[in-house]
């Protein structure tokens, strides 16, 4: 093979943003931790201040951008956060008067973002995932933001659909890529702008960090976005940055088992009469499956379903023993939450989302079908 793009996901992976070989150098440089550079003369070269570019956040972002769109030239810049990086697509794009169209079913901090949005005049439409629900409210549009599969509800837009409507119209799209990872869905070439995602969760995998980025190939939006983390200061630690980097080689590995659990325990999710409401996308009668089988490559480790009772969902969770009870999702160790106790989710009492990590399947089903039997007793 003579093209990045043809390599396979985990061989791209392990190879993603390595710097050329070096004689006596480590294969993955280790973290520079810097605030200046020497810089006599005319301030020139990649490297002047530390704010604005680290030599560990290029390896970082190269990687993350062959993951993002193999073969393809462009631009990746990491974040303090995966909020730091969502604010920085919305806030550099938008201004006053413009209008952005959200789902009103997206991430948990959204509806804070539409406050802030809202305090600088810009207006907020929003629509849920699916059926493609915010075509409706687009006309007009400087932004659009698709989050799909959506988190927690787990649904699916068609991102070229949206994408070419919205570029019709004369708007950017976004998409929260966070949920599926670079190796289950490429919004970039699907149409989007910006791919934007919170590497604190799968992408990175071992819930130790808090990371976010951005990837888009057109050169002035990706100015705009790294002006604002300029002028914001929303940058990651070396460190961090370098765990990040360290931890792709492995994301393929990560990805295959959490998705493989995640389809296991919603098969066995499905014969239980006290769930309800079972969505991942994986299941083949899943409302979601026919799209997301278009356009997403895997499903993703997050699977959501409703026991009857608040009171039922805090049983089933006291009694797991292999699921530890947090939030977020994507890391090597199954989660699960009832997304109720937040107040931010329009979710039943007894919603559950369950984050399946790398356990072996059988005792991960095990554990869960366990608890399930071991909460209906009072």
């Amino acid at each position: 093979m003579d093209s990045r793009s043809e390599l396979g996901d985990g061989t791209r992976a392990v190879r993603a943003g390595l710097p050329e070989a070096v004689k006596n150098e480590p294969t993955l440089p280790g973290p520079t931790f810097a605030a200046h550079f020497h810089l006599p003369g005319d301030p020139t070269g990649p490297y002047t201040y530390g704010r604005d570019e680290n030599p560990t956040w290029t390896h970082l972002e190269r990687a993350i951008g062959e993951l993002e769109a193999p073969g393809a030239e462009v631009e990746t810049l990491a974040f303090a956060s995966g909020m730091a990086a969502i604010s920085a697509v919305l806030f550099s794009q938008l201004r006053t008067g413009d209008v952005v169209v959200l789902p009103d079913d997206g991430y948990q901090a959204l509806p804070l973002v539409r406050e802030q949005l809202t305090a600088y005049g810009v207006e907020v439409r929003t629509a849920p995932t699916a059926h493609d629900a915010q075509l409706d409210v687009l006309d007009g549009a400087r932004l659009l933001w698709l989050e799909t599969p959506s988190n927690p509800g787990l649904d699916v837009c068609d991102i070229r659909r949206l994408a070419a409507a919205a570029h019709t119209r004369g708007a950017l799209v976004a998409v929260d890529n966070t949920l599926a990872t670079p190796l289950g869905q490429r919004p970039l070439e699907l149409g989007a702008d910006f791919s934007v995602a919170s590497a604190t969760k799968q992408l990175t995998g071992h819930g130790d960090l808090l990371l976010g980025y951005v990837t888009c190939a057109d050169s002035e939006l990706a100015a705009g976005v790294r002006r604002w983390r300029k002028i914001v200061g929303a940058i990651p630690g070396p460190m961090e940055a370098w765990l990040a980097h360290r931890s792709l080689a492995t994301l393929q590995l990560r990805a295959d088992r959490g998705c493989a659990n995640a389809l296991a325990v919603a098969e066995a999710l499905r014969g239980r009469d006290e769930v309800s409401g079972l969505r991942y996308p994986g299941l083949p009668d899943d409302a979601s499956h026919e799209l997301a089988a278009r356009q997403m490559r895997r499903y993703g480790c997050v699977v959501s379903f409703t026991l009857p009772t608040r009171e039922r969902a805090e049983r089933f969770l006291a009694a797991l023993r292999l699921v530890e009870e947090a939030t977020s999702f994507g890391g090597v160790r199954s989660t699960a939450e009832r997304r109720g106790r937040w107040g931010g989710d329009a979710v039943p009492e007894g919603f559950i989302r369950l984050s399946a990590g790398v356990e072996d399947t059988r005792d991960l089903v095990a554990d869960v079908l366990r608890a399930l039997d071991e909460s209906s007793v009072r």
